[in-house]
């Protein structure tokens, strides 16, 4: 098996504009994520819309390519920069045995365990898509858990398949809570299909791309980390990151 990872970054954003080229104490965001994630593959690639995101990460001395600024989800994006970084006859004849790894952009605290656990999940024959979850622990309040900006999963503990994913508080068929940890991978020929399915009604209700996988029919493998990461989503998040640097 091949895995490759690829990491979406816009340097456009809602909430944070410019994000991937904020500092944590000396190096970017989008470095952060880069090395944290080379720790446990030998392929990654930076997929940007932004020339000054693409220069940022050719300085360091990263892999980077540039994608169409038209995305909907950083799922097309990946395939974008897949396509661009192998040819067509490559593809044919490695497709079913390559896995890309999609690695959020605005998580630079990513662990390279957490990269393991992910493509452990593809030693079970079946698996179309692999994700990760984190239990919810005593140290978690209600409001954690009701919390509709943290999605929750619904998975079957005896076969580790994904059921549902929502923004309202479900549990897992062992009764217990798990937060969604969005990193994915998926094998490449099943990520050339996903990227042309439309929109589902259940992913249109809770605003989460992965429904729309689980309504056609994908299997989606749940991996568990114990690890707790920072997302760079505001500037206040940026802060807590850089806290959480100094005094780790």
């Amino acid at each position: 098996m091949k895995f490759i990872g690829i990491i979406p970054a816009r340097y456009a954003s809602t909430r944070f504009p410019g994000k991937p080229l904020e500092d944590i104490c000396g190096k970017t965001v989008i470095r952060r994520v880069y090395e944290q994630a080379a720790k446990a593959l030998t392929t990654v690639v930076v997929a940007t819309d932004d020339e000054r995101i693409y220069d940022a990460v050719e300085a360091f001395g990263g892999k980077v390519v540039m994608t169409r600024k038209d995305h909907k989800c950083g799922t097309d994006r990946c395939l974008e920069a897949y396509e661009a970084i192998t040819t067509p006859v490559w593809r044919t004849q490695n497709d079913s045995d390559t896995v890309i790894i999609n690695i959020q952009g605005d998580e630079p605290f990513i662990q390279p365990e957490q990269i393991e656990t992910l493509m452990a999940c593809f030693d079970r024959e079946g698996t179309d898509i692999a994700t990760l979850v984190r239990p919810f622990t005593d140290a978690d309040t209600p409001a954690d858990l009701e919390n509709v900006n943290t999605p929750k999963v619904n998975w079957d503990v005896a076969s580790g398949e994904a059921k549902m994913f929502s923004r309202k508080v479900i549990a897992a068929s062992n009764g217990k809570y798990y937060r969604h940890i969005g990193i994915y991978a998926y094998r490449a020929d099943v990520l050339a299909k996903i990227t042309q399915l439309p929109q589902s009604p259940l992913e249109i209700e809770e605003r989460l791309e992965q429904l729309r996988w689980l309504e056609n029919g994908y299997r989606i493998r749940v991996g568990i980390t114990d690890t707790e990461t920072i997302g760079i989503d505001t500037p206040q998040d940026l802060q807590k990151a850089i806290y959480w640097y100094k005094n780790s």
